[in-house]
């Protein structure tokens, strides 16, 4: 499963930012189209897997991963494939972002769902923490990676290398031995209505979880506007060239294997709830430092500083909050649960993106980071004040016999 997840992440940091890249290099679309690519696709794709999580609910997780990886890989291919031929265009680069959105979803849903049945409870922290190691080394060493790729051997090429990263990834997850119980639901039965805001209602009625959730939105939001608003400051104002931006960026990334090393550990000692309200108190203080950064040398060092700070501590609260997540959620409404967190996230990143651009365009991109970091200093009051009581036990699912069903974590 762990190997699974890793070609993936690979494949997706070699391929990160492509179709942006395609669609200026290729297309020729205008910044407000690039703009749309990067928000419109995403948001569209949330809309279309709201109904897919009572589907995955109430559906074996492994089948639904490995199609999703699947139509992940044939989204992918038809992009080199018209290239060669002379079509691709904008249109098709919004509707592959929106697909691959939806099924990023869809496959979360799964995945995490399946995690817990196949992962003991005690086992789910270290589990998490590896994942979330994977993810900031392939993000440390992919783009610069793929961007090697795309100047010695073209533009389309780390697109096809994540498209055949799903693909392993599929292949993979077939290879895991596990037996998955079928879920308990009477065959035929329609999906309600009401069913596709069970994983909203039990967000929002948990009281731990609701606190964390809200945290999440706002935190995450902040901080993935403030990247596009620092792309501008650094490029265009303060004149980094490529290299030191992509610089600033890979470097820290080495941090996540720091912070996720040590999630166990400190949990271990400490106790969850404690890392959570001081790990996710300290994630929120850095961002403002991005707002005094300076031309020259000193200003790359604030960068990398700065997001090095920011992703030790995100690196260490994210598998936290995961395990914490996975352990306050009924099986039952586990897929629905991650479907929605997701959907939201993917809307308030959105959201602030936009108000954040609008802010730079009337004032300044400075300006804008330094709203968005004073912003987030209050993101700590929304943390649960007290633990939550323990979650009631739940049958364990059969792990043992021939592999018919298994999974990976996204």
């Amino acid at each position: 499963m762990w190997a699974a997840y890793a070609v993936s992440a690979y494949g997706s940091g070699l391929g990160f930012g492509a179709l942006p890249l395609l669609a200026v290099l290729v297309s020729h679309a205008s910044a407000a189209q690039v703009a749309a690519l990067a928000a419109v696709g995403p948001a569209v794709g949330a809309l279309i897997a709201l109904p897919l999580g009572p589907w995955v609910e109430f559906h074996r997780k492994r089948p639904m991963m490995i199609a999703m990886d699947l139509v992940r890989f044939a989204a992918m291919t038809t992009i080199p494939i018209a290239y060669a031929l002379g079509r691709l265009g904008f249109v098709q680069l919004l509707v592959v972002s929106t697909v691959l959105a939806a099924a990023k979803i869809a496959f979360n849903a799964a995945s995490g769902a399946y995690l817990k049945a196949l992962v003991r409870p005690a086992d789910l922290l270290v589990a998490n923490a590896r994942f979330e190691s994977t993810t900031w080394s392939s993000i440390a060493v992919g783009p610069p990676l793929g961007g090697a790729a795309i100047g010695l051997f073209g533009p389309v090429t780390t697109v096809l290398a994540d498209a055949l990263s799903y693909l392993l990834s599929a292949l993979g997850i077939t290879a895991i031995r596990h037996r998955e119980d079928d879920p308990r639901r009477t065959e035929g039965r329609r999906v309600r209505a009401g069913e596709l805001l069970d994983g909203w209602r039990h967000l929002l009625t948990h009281p731990g979880l609701r606190a964390l959730y809200l945290n999440q939105l706002l935190v995450g939001g902040l901080i993935m506007a403030t990247e596009p608003l620092l792309a501008v400051l650094l490029l265009r104002e303060l004149g980094f060239p490529p290299w030191q931006y992509g610089l600033a960026f890979a470097a820290p990334c080495l941090g996540g294997l720091v912070g996720s090393r040590l999630a166990r550990r400190v949990v271990a000692r400490y106790g969850q709830h404690r890392i959570i309200r001081t790990v996710g108190t300290l994630r929120a203080v850095w961002l403002i430092g991005l707002a005094f950064v300076q031309p020259g040398l000193a200003g790359l060092a604030t960068v990398i500083a700065v997001e090095l700070a920011i992703i030790i501590s995100m690196s260490l609260y994210n598998p936290v909050l995961a395990t914490y997540r996975l352990e306050q959620t009924p099986r039952d409404r586990l897929a629905r649960t991650l479907t929605a967190w997701s959907i939201s996230s993917s809307a308030a990143i959105a959201v602030l993106s936009a108000l954040g651009g609008l802010l730079a365009d009337a004032t300044s991109p400075r300006t804008a980071i330094a709203v968005a970091g004073l912003l987030i200093l209050a993101s700590p009051l929304l943390l649960p004040r007290r633990p939550s009581p323990a979650p009631a036990p739940e049958p364990e699912l059969a792990t043992t016999g021939p592999a018919r069903d298994g999974g990976r974590v996204a």
